[in-house]
């Protein structure tokens, strides 16, 4: 039992049974116990660990993409430089290490870290207390000043919350969190229904039971950033787990202390996720303007950015030892069966823009 479990079982005996949305809504982001609000989940001592935490070298190589990016901005002109849901600062820390082998790019960038929690803000004033820029904290993307944009976003998407639907003898109907019997969390079908061409036409042949997932919060920020980019040029990278075509399947899923947990079992305590529908975000990014590069597996996208050299020279001179843990590192970041096949990389841009080492945008 979770004090958060106590909360959202008393609002569904009021008030009725919840969506997935609210339901992950509420797990990672209610002021008293939500998941992000209460702890630092990142890292050994966390829930996860992300690329940032495993080597430098995913930092530094985005930070090289992000300085090609800059070669094509108004050199005049300021921009700003953003990243959503920045952990502990380590990706953006990483990134402006690299910049500094650019001056200017530094001179024209104004930072903005877009972070709700408090806990993390603190996090990452700490990490980020040398950097060459200080950040400006923001809540939404919304806040960040127009102009000229290159932002990144890593595993920021998947915490977002979704809706499911799932397939019954009358239509799909969404997915809802109420009580058994018992009084106890249980998942059920609602009287809500999936709008009508909401999903492929192949998909209604699917059997009962299937779940499929939509992603509205999601898709709204890769709209509104692809609005300003279409507006004020620049670039946007989408780094996350997922997949690049709209498909079935019940994707969401909760970790708790390093270990995959039942998704009902410790709301507050968990964290949250569901893949990403990179499809669904490109085509709200396109539709509100701005072009999308086709999506590259992690590994392609650091490899292409030449993380063999760079992984070579940081173990130049090493001993065995060190050289052995940099080649394990190179392998859980960039191999098909780790995180460089089950992570993909989504790139946005302006009208005229490109970023390394993508192809030419559609």
């Amino acid at each position: 039992m979770t004090r958060l479990k106590d909360k959202l079982k008393a609002r569904i005996a009021a008030e009725g049974p919840i969506s997935v949305a609210q339901y992950m809504s509420a797990c990672l982001a209610d002021p008293e116990y939500g998941y992000y609000q209460t702890r630092d989940p990142f890292g050994v001592k966390g829930d996860f660990i992300t690329a940032p935490d495993i080597s430098q070298m995913f930092g530094e190589l985005i930070g090289a993409s992000c300085l090609t990016a800059f070669e094509g901005l108004d050199a005049a002109q300021p921009f700003q430089l953003a990243e959503l849901g920045p952990g502990r600062g380590t990706l953006m820390a990483d990134l402006l290490r690299t910049a500094t082998l650019r001056p200017a790019f530094l001179e024209a960038a104004r930072l903005n870290l877009v972070e709700t929690s408090e806990r993390l803000r603190s996090v990452q004033k700490k990490t980020l207390k040398n950097a060459p820029l200080a950040p400006e904290f923001r809540n939404t993307f919304e806040e960040v000043p127009d102009g000229p944009l290159i932002l990144f976003a890593n595993e920021f998407f998947d915490a977002l919350p979704i809706h499911q639907f799932v397939k019954t003898p009358d239509g799909w109907r969404e997915r809802q969190v109420g009580l058994d019997t018992a009084g106890e969390l249980v998942f059920g079908a609602g009287a809500a229904k999936l709008p009508a061409g909401a999903v492929p036409p192949d998909f209604e042949n699917c059997p009962a039971g299937t779940i499929i997932e939509t992603q509205p919060a999601a898709n709204a920020i890769a709209a509104a950033i692809g609005a300003r980019l279409a507006t004020h040029g620049g670039v946007a990278l989408f780094i996350d787990y997922g997949y690049v075509r709209t498909a079935p399947g019940d994707t969401l899923q909760a970790l708790y202390k390093h270990t995959y947990d039942d998704v009902l079992a410790h709301p507050g305590e968990a964290d949250l996720t569901a893949h990403v529908n990179f499809e669904a975000l490109a085509a709200a990014a396109v539709g509100a303007g701005a072009r999308t590069c086709p999506p590259l597996t992690q590994g392609d996208f650091l490899l292409r950015l030449g993380l063999l050299e760079r992984a070579g020279a940081l173990g130049a001179g090493k001993s065995a030892r060190e050289q052995d843990a940099i080649r394990d590192v190179v392998e859980r970041l960039a191999a098909p069966e780790q995180m460089g096949g089950l992570f993909k990389v989504l790139a946005i841009t302006g009208p005229r823009d490109r970023i390394a080492p993508f192809d030419t945008p559609g």
